[in-house]
């Protein structure tokens, strides 16, 4: 998705949107850390059930 914006408009900021208990399980890996910083991730994380947004990392 990041690549086809970049030709249609390459000023817009692509947001991932991530459910609470998928960012502590799966994004808290070793991996998933390393991909966050290696390609710039902005996150956001939301709680489903509250239907709130729980934390913004950019």
């Amino acid at each position: 998705m990041r690549l086809a914006l970049q030709n249609n408009q390459p000023e817009r900021v692509l947001d991932l949107a991530v459910p609470l208990d998928v960012y502590k399980t799966f994004f808290q890996l070793e991996f998933s850390q390393t991909a966050i910083q290696e390609y710039q991730l902005l996150l956001i994380v939301y709680d489903p059930v509250k239907e709130v947004i729980v934390r913004w990392i950019k």
